[in-house]
């Protein structure tokens, strides 16, 4: 009886950590993560109906008529498909999203990773400069949350006492 009940709370402890494991947002069948949107600016005729991974930091959202476009600047991703901010950007692209979107919740500087397949090519600016941005009609989205900040020191002292 005693091993039946320390192997119930073996399981239940396996299980319990299972659930606290950080897993990828996106299944990764069918699609290319390989590809940068640099790359995907002088390969976009090869690309047409690929499906792609991309993520970074939104610098811009804005709704449209039937759609909320994003204009992300890019990272690589991490195992768990976040763009991984301490490492060098690598482009920009316009993320596409059909349908309304609350912009506020899509703020910039947020991390956002979209899956979906490569519309078009678009030209836009950066400041003063031309930039031609690939265009990603998205098929899936995850917005990642905001990380919290904390501003005063987080040192706790405590004297437990039992009777």
């Amino acid at each position: 009886m005693r091993k039946r009940w320390a192997m119930m709370l073996i399981l239940l402890g396996s299980l319990l950590l299972c659930a606290c494991s950080t897993k990828a947002k996106f299944a990764s069948e069918g699609i290319d993560s390989s590809i940068t949107p640099q790359q995907a600016l002088t390969e976009s005729a090869t690309l047409e109906n690929v499906q792609l991974l991309w993520g970074g930091v939104i610098i811009s959202s804005i709704n449209l008529t039937d759609a909320t476009q994003f204009e992300i600047l890019a990272y690589p991703l991490t195992s768990q498909q976040r763009p991984d901010i301490n490492r060098s950007p690598i482009g920009r692209f316009l993320a596409v999203q059909q349908g309304y979107l609350e912009i506020s919740d899509y703020a910039p500087g947020r991390l956002l990773t979209v899956s979906g397949t490569l519309q078009e090519m678009r030209s836009g600016r950066i400041g003063e400069s031309k930039y031609i941005y690939p265009v990603l009609n998205i098929t899936q989205l995850h917005l990642w949350r905001k990380p919290v900040q904390r501003s005063e020191a987080q040192f706790h002292f405590g004297l437990g006492v039992m009777f």
